[in-house]
């Protein structure tokens, strides 16, 4: 079992940045794709960014492309997700997920684990 806790979330103007964390906690033993996705209530989750826990691929959906970096620190368990110039349309709950690496997982946010998320809101 993989526990996970996001942190970092909140209301910025567009324009602005942000930094999410991610405690990560528990058995990953099987676990190949570290990421964050984010979901809007009735639209379907959408895959942000992702990383193999090897290290050797990462993902970012277009629309963040140049503006968001994931990482990690593997000696304390963290994974982040820096956002920079931040828009409108970024406004959505962002989940840290832990999973298999596949494109269902990194596109489309289908983690087998993740957390309860925390809020992101852009607006001026």
């Amino acid at each position: 079992q993989v526990q996970l806790v996001e942190s970092g979330g909140g209301s910025v103007q567009p324009g602005g940045s942000l930094r999410l964390s991610c405690a990560v906690s528990g058995n990953i033993n099987g676990v190949s794709a570290m990421g964050w996705y984010r979901q809007v209530p009735g639209k379907e989750r959408e895959g942000v960014a992702a990383l193999s826990t090897e290290g050797r691929s990462t993902y970012y959906d277009d629309s963040v492309k140049g503006r968001f970096t994931i990482s990690q620190d593997k000696a304390k368990n963290l994974l982040y997700l820096r956002m920079n110039n931040l828009k409108p349309e970024d406004t959505a709950m962002y989940f840290c997920g832990a999973g298999r690496y596949t494109v269902r997982t990194v596109e489309h946010g289908e983690y087998q684990y993740y957390g309860q998320g925390t809020q992101v809101t852009v607006s001026s």
